[in-house]
């Protein structure tokens, strides 16, 4: 089992490096309580959802119109993460439903997959207003969240979308910048649970030419998976 479960109320929750404020990590560990791993997955997150179905530990609260909790297969080996929710994401309560998402499942299905056999959520779950990068006071407040949706499902393989999805996951108190294009495509680790980045839809949409080197590290996903290469994708 994944070390990210050796001490889980204070790992799992980022109590040691990102709750110092002793109300903050009693209302954690009130979190971290809720789930019951004799449940079924599903149910765990149901749980975890509703949660903080109102929650308001960030100014993001104020402006969304639907929190963008996750979707897909609670027992999914493989699972993508990215930032934050946009416009459509936002009134839909739904990840990766406009055009980004909409790329996003063809990537899927290229790897012979569906988005009902993985998992997709983000770092925030709130939409930043006009799309910005999330701050990181919010991604510090909704990370806790993420990390108890990763125990939950337990995934085989995580995939960070872009550069903020990476950094935020991995260096949630901003101490070191890490570059998408120089770690693309090269494995990292998060508590013993592989972490591949690659690039965001959105910046393939701007940048079709990096198309080629997406689909080359998803391909490296879809070994380690023992998945079959598609002769075609696109």
């Amino acid at each position: 089992m994944s070390s990210f479960f050796n001490n889980p109320k204070s790992v799992l929750l980022g109590l040691d490096d990102i709750m110092v404020d002793k109300s903050k990590k009693e209302e954690s560990n009130m979190l971290y309580n809720s789930i019951d791993n004799n449940l079924p997955k599903q149910e765990q997150l149901d749980r975890l959802r509703a949660s903080f179905a109102d929650c308001d530990k960030c100014g993001l609260a104020a402006t969304r119109t639907n929190i963008v909790f996750g979707s897909g297969n609670a027992n999914a080996e493989l699972m993508f993460i990215g930032e934050g929710p946009g416009a459509d994401e936002d009134a839909q309560g739904l990840p990766f439903v406009g055009r980004s998402g909409q790329l996003l499942t063809k990537m899927i299905n290229a790897m012979g997959l569906s988005r009902e056999t993985v998992y997709i959520a983000n770092i925030v779950k709130c939409r930043p207003p006009s799309n910005r990068d999330p701050l990181m006071e919010e991604a510090q407040a909704c990370i806790g969240y993420l990390r108890s949706q990763i125990q939950i499902i337990n995934p085989k393989i995580i995939v960070c979308l872009g550069s903020i999805s990476l950094n935020f996951l991995l260096q949630p108190e901003g101490k070191v910048k890490l570059g998408i294009s120089k770690l693309r495509g090269q494995w990292q680790d998060f508590y013993g649970y592989k972490v591949l980045p690659t690039f965001h839809p959105a910046y393939l949409l701007r940048n079709p030419s990096k198309k080629k080197e997406a689909w080359s590290d998803l391909q490296i996903v879809m070994k380690e998976l023992g998945l079959e290469l598609p002769k075609q994708s696109e």
